[in-house]
């Protein structure tokens, strides 16, 4: 796709979106008298299912359907709902369930685009688990979808409603770092990765991220949050990625890589890197936004300052203009304290709220989009040996 073309589709695709304030007026008014939410999910493994879990912890939102093809993930899915949601083996039945409003899609990435859209033609709104969708025909397949319905759709990169990340995101804008020069960002873990397969038939259904016929790998699975974050933050997209990555320690015969190492290279010069082992979790997850006026640091749920110049480091001492204490975490830096919810739960509220409210997601289908726009580049690059370019990028 022509990065012209993909602005203007999702350029077109916020404007449709924005414009179903009119058309969902009765939708609207109905979910004013009636306002809770009946949610399906289809695709019950582990995040699926752990999300009905957090699901049940909150108000007016009520999962009464889940599927999937594997009848002991069905079950898992079934029994963290309480024994309350109704079970279906195929997913087509269980749109056809007359009490229905939403459905949490979160299947295995292959399976977004066309199951997306067959959710949208029954006419439920979606929470669509991240990433959006596989390869840029799927993307825009999904895309042009969304820009005709009427639902609320939401992209599952959770962290972009954390209270914390929206309240650092703010502080970057006003000029907290100053300009912004490079970032940073690692999910580092040591583990194979693998799920246990009670029979070997089940390798692929099981274990699917390690196969490319279904899967992104690593860039897909957890860079994805922190592109997506990177392009909050630079309100931009990436204009060249180029990038190295390998099957290096699990001789496993899996096929997607378990070390990457990815440069995305921003319009305004920013550079942006991205990296993950499997074979050292070294500091885990971390994000690091770098300005001349200072550095903040990520991490799940906390979030650290550092000013640049000579101001003295030490773990407790008072600011002689607003005669205020700065409390400094040893080895780390000043705190950036905001009182946050789970990032998954808080998505999932924004999306009970959204529906009822007919209101954008912050974490739209569009800002979704584009994080799979520049996951399926990061592939592309590593993959094919070379510096993808969004403008040279095919349909």
């Amino acid at each position: 796709m022509k990065r012209r073309d993909f602005v203007l589709k999702t350029g077109m695709a916020a404007s449709a979106i924005g414009a179903t304030t009119s058309v969902n007026a009765a939708l609207k008014y109905r979910k004013s008298l009636e306002s809770s939410i009946n949610i399906g999910v289809i695709g019950t493994g582990d995040r699926g299912s752990g999300l009905i879990s957090v699901m049940n912890k909150i108000p007016d939102l009520n999962v009464v359907a889940c599927c999937d093809v594997l009848p002991f993930r069905l079950e898992k899915g079934i029994a963290n709902s309480g024994g309350k949601a109704q079970g279906y083996a195929d997913y087509r039945k269980l749109l056809e369930h007359k009490n229905l409003d939403a459905v949490l899609l979160a299947t295995p990435f292959s399976t977004h685009s066309h199951i997306g859209i067959d959710i949208l033609d029954a006419d439920k709104h979606l929470y669509a688990e991240k990433t959006l969708a596989k390869g840029y025909k799927g993307i825009t397949a999904f895309l042009e979808k969304a820009t005709a319905s009427n639902k609320i759709i939401q992209t599952g990169h959770q962290y972009h409603s954390s209270r914390l990340y929206t309240h650092i995101v703010k502080l970057i804008h006003e000029g907290k770092v100053g300009k912004i020069t490079a970032i940073e960002c690692q999910w580092n873990r040591n583990g194979n990765w693998r799920r246990p397969v009670p029979d070997p038939s089940l390798e692929r259904a099981i274990n699917w991220r390690m196969y490319k016929e279904y899967s992104g790998g690593l860039v897909a699975e957890l860079c994805s949050h922190q592109i997506d974050f990177t392009n909050w933050v630079l309100q931009a997209t990436p204009d060249k990625v180029m990038g190295i990555g390998g099957i290096d320690y699990w001789k496993d015969g899996r096929e997607t890589f378990d070390n990457i190492h990815l440069i995305y290279n921003y319009p305004e010069g920013v550079k942006a890197t991205f990296t993950c082992l499997t074979s050292n979790a070294k500091d885990d997850y971390q994000i690091k936004v770098m300005g001349d006026k200072g550095t903040i640091i990520l991490d799940y749920v906390k979030a650290w300052f550092y000013p640049e110049g000579d101001y003295k480091k030490e773990i407790t001492e008072v600011d002689g203009v607003a005669g205020a204490t700065v409390r400094w975490d040893e080895g780390k830096g000043i705190p950036l304290n905001v009182e946050h919810a789970d990032p998954s739960k808080q998505a999932l509220i924004d999306f009970k709220d959204s529906i009822l409210n007919n209101s954008m997601p912050v974490s739209s289908v569009v800002t979704g989009a584009r994080a799979a726009i520049c996951v399926q580049m990061g592939l592309d690059a590593m993959h094919e040996d070379r510096i993808v370019y969004w403008d040279k990028k095919e349909k």
